[in-house]
């Protein structure tokens, strides 16, 4: 697959957040031209920086809010495959800023789309969610990509509408063109490098280096965890099958396997096992349900559709991602070759 990306203009937004510069990173190995667009990354420290992602790839800081200089990077990048990852990604935040959220996750859409619309050589889009869209009905089955769209928080709801939009921009403007427009639902992604507040996985880590114990805020809650190799891979798969091949593009669910959506209880468990067998540090975890704001307790997945359409499967364990998550978090604090580990990991995976 990756061979097909090279000397492929593809177009990134969101290119400095977590899954932004595992996905950058990917691409500059596969020799894309890659261009990012995005705001100054989202947290300190972070993984863009570590890898100076910025002499990888043409990196601009911008805003997709801002038409008029979406617009003017589209038509001087012309790009032949645009990936659509900018958002204001966090469940929590969004309740303390709704507006913002919205004005991000839906207009940041349409605009992104409009610029699709307007750029002929756009071959391939590909906008990418999240399982959250699915109205929440708490029930024991996955859900399938046909199930109704509505989100309950600011978050989820927007994503909700971002679906909408790629629907109807799908409809209105690009049934007569060569380009195939797609969106994914990724479930709840790890991996190493993700610094921000209120995830799971970088909390366990600040507490484990701090040598404090773990604060857990529902653990009965079960996720679909993945690595976030899985979604990125996904992501550039369908890419680069619907480029070729139209009637590849629609929307598609990303989650592991039945096995692998459990709570965060059975995270944070697996989590100090982890640690202690790469660390010898013992670490525990308390239950601190705070009460806070609806999030839903039961969600997974069905990847039927990917599985049969485009012959794709989780590889890794949830075991194995967050033991990769661990191995990479430890080179960062260690010292070590952050970069070195990543690539390994990358070129793991791929194989």
């Amino acid at each position: 697959m990756m061979d097909f990306y090279k000397q492929k203009k593809v177009l990134v937004t969101g290119h400095t957040g977590f899954k932004g510069t595992w996905m950058c990173r990917a691409l500059a190995l596969a020799g894309a031209e890659v261009t990012g667009y995005a705001l100054e990354p989202p947290t300190e420290p972070n993984l863009f920086a570590m890898l100076a992602i910025e002499k990888q790839v043409n990196s601009i800081r911008g805003d997709i809010r801002d038409l008029d200089k979406l617009k003017k990077v589209f038509a001087d990048t012309r790009p032949e495959i645009v990936i659509h990852m900018a958002a204001q990604p966090i469940v929590r935040e969004s309740y303390k800023e709704p507006v913002y959220t919205y004005d991000v996750n839906v207009m940041g859409t349409v605009n992104v789309l409009e610029c699709v619309r307007l750029t002929d050589s756009v071959r391939s889009f590909v906008n990418v969610t999240t399982d959250k869209v699915y109205k929440n009905k708490e029930w024991e089955w996955g859900y399938r990509e046909n199930e109704e769209l509505n989100g309950y928080d600011p978050y989820s709801n927007s994503k909700s509408c971002s679906e909408l939009i790629t629907d109807s921009y799908r409809n209105s403007f690009f049934q007569e063109r060569d380009i195939a427009v797609s969106t994914m639902r990724a479930g709840n992604v790890i991996g190493g490098g993700d610094f921000a507040a209120d995830r799971i996985v970088p909390d366990c880590v600040r507490a484990a280096v701090a040598k404090k114990e773990i604060i857990i805020r529902n653990p009965y809650a079960v996720r679909p965890f993945q690595h976030v190799l899985e979604p990125v891979m996904a992501y550039l798969l369908l890419a680069e099958r619907q480029y070729g091949n139209r009637e590849m593009a629609g929307c598609y669910n990303i989650g592991p396997d039945d096995a692998d959506c459990v709570t965060t209880g059975y995270l944070a468990d697996l989590f100090c096992d982890l640690w202690q067998n790469r660390t010898g540090e013992t670490i525990q975890w308390a239950n601190c349900y705070d009460g806070g704001p609806h999030e839903a307790n039961f969600l997974k997945l069905d990847c039927a559709k990917i599985k049969k359409r485009l012959g794709w499967k989780p590889i890794w364990s949830i075991d194995t991602a967050l033991d990769k998550s661990i191995e990479m978090y430890l080179s960062y604090y260690r010292g070590g070759d952050v970069e070195a580990c990543m690539d390994a990991q990358i070129r793991e995976y791929s194989r």
